[in-house]
């Protein structure tokens, strides 16, 4: 009975960290969809008023969602993710060691 309630908890736990990480797919598909569309409009509109191609692109305001909503996708990636992601776990140390090792041994046969 013990061992069914673990795996239906890692199954849940596994359940949710998908859930999780769908809805940061999703909210990276709005989040590039939402701002080339709005960078369009904000270009176009620019551009009608007589500025020319580059003052357009010089406007912070064509890139003002991007950054702005960006600041939060990063915070929704490493809520999702976690620093983990950026590969300095618990065993960094350790994995980085073997890869240099690794290289210093291929470079070595090659000699």
């Amino acid at each position: 009975m013990d061992q069914n309630f673990k795996e239906e908890h890692s199954y849940l736990r596994a359940k949710k960290r998908v859930k999780a990480i769908k809805g940061f797919y999703i909210h990276l598909s709005v989040y590039i969809i939402v701002n080339i569309l709005l960078s369009g409009v904000i270009v176009f509109g620019l551009m009608s008023s007589g500025d020319t191609f580059s003052e357009t692109f010089s406007n912070f305001g064509v890139y003002s969602t991007w950054v702005f909503w960006g600041i939060g996708l990063f915070f929704n990636w490493l809520g999702v993710f976690g620093f983990r992601s950026l590969g300095f776990g618990s065993d960094w140390e350790e994995r980085k060691i073997k890869e240099l090792l690794e290289e210093e041994e291929n470079r070595t046969r090659k000699f």
